[in-house]
């Protein structure tokens, strides 16, 4: 027995319409995430830069609303920084559709040394404002610590490397010599895909 042309097309197209509901659904199951929030007691912990699985995600207090960490499924380890305190390393088991929230403590560092009376300052005018920034290696804060009027970034005298980093961007880095007592300012702008350029 022989179905006519109109019933083979009604039957194709039930057909395919199950198919792209089945892959609708299968897409929806593999991809559900899990969020991560965060709290922080004092400034110094919200303003203590993220990094989730090597990579930076920002600083505590902007990672939330537009920002907010949704992770897939699986264990991840995050990696909190300030200057003059320890790292704080967890690792967090995510599951789809579920809130977990890491409580921000940090412990200071005993062994950390703060520049003297005669550190060099400098005032630090970045784009973007929440890259990390890094002196020989040590995270220092984010960018929008070290610019404006009243924050600047001190360094004891002599040489150093300055770093300037933000996924998705292209890192800066610079040899800066750090002249005691002086005072001076800096613009850095990280372009997307390209190389950071300096100011003067």
């Amino acid at each position: 027995m022989f179905t006519s042309t109109p019933a083979r097309l009604l039957i194709c197209s039930v057909l395919l319409l199950l198919f792209v509901v089945q892959a609708k659904t299968y897409g929806q199951q593999s991809t559900k995430m899990g969020e991560v929030r965060f709290t922080a007691d004092n400034q110094d912990e919200r303003d203590s830069g993220v990094w989730i699985d090597g990579k930076y995600a920002g600083y505590v207090k902007e990672l939330k609303g537009d920002r907010k960490v949704m992770l897939p499924p699986g264990e991840h380890e995050f990696v909190i920084r300030q200057a003059g305190y320890k790292d704080l390393t967890k690792k967090i088991v995510v599951d789809p559709d579920q809130i977990q929230t890491i409580a921000v403590v940090l412990e200071e560092n005993p062994k950390l040394t703060y520049p003297g009376s005669d550190a060099a300052e400098f005032r630090l005018d970045i784009q973007p404002k929440r890259a990390a920034v890094f002196v020989d290696d040590s995270y220092m804060g984010h960018g929008g610590d070290f610019g404006g009027h009243f924050h600047s970034m001190l360094v004891s005298p002599g040489k150093h490397r300055l770093k300037v980093t933000l996924d998705g961007y292209q890192t800066y880095e610079k040899e800066i010599d750090a002249v005691a007592s002086n005072k001076s300012q800096m613009k850095i702008v990280l372009e997307k895909g390209g190389n950071a350029t300096p100011g003067q």
